[in-house]
């Protein structure tokens, strides 16, 4: 199981890469793997104001649909369009081009209540 060390995770398996005030989201690669063959994600728009815990959006594999909730509050800066047409980047690459969406974090001290690799690890056992 796949699980960078520079990323924080959520028990609802989402990650996330900060760089600067910017929060890059996904699924993370034990998520992608329960879900099978994904064949579709549903995104916010950029500029809607999301909270943590929040749902953020969806992904649909062969198997069942499954919410992506929001680690942090803030504002969606971009989506990825490419997985209109590749969703299928979700479980290639789901830390590297299968990224859901980036959010401009409006409170830092959620990141406090996020796991590390180890936490996360511990997690999955």
């Amino acid at each position: 199981m796949n699980v960078p060390s520079d990323l924080k995770y959520t028990k609802s398996h989402e990650w996330i890469r900060v760089e600067g005030d910017t929060a890059t989201i996904g699924i993370t690669d034990h998520a992608q793997s329960e879900l099978g063959d994904i064949v579709f994600v549903d995104m916010p728009t950029p500029g809607r104001a999301v909270k943590a815990a929040e749902i953020l959006g969806s992904v649909e594999s062969v198997k069942t649909v499954s919410d992506v909730y929001s680690p942090v509050s803030g504002e969606v800066s971009a989506s990825n369009d490419a997985l209109g047409a590749q969703s299928e980047l979700m479980n290639a690459d789901p830390y590297g081009s299968g990224w859901m969406v980036k959010v401009k974090i409006a409170n830092p001290s959620e990141l406090d209540a996020l796991m590390d690799a180890e936490a996360y690890k511990a997690a999955l056992s």
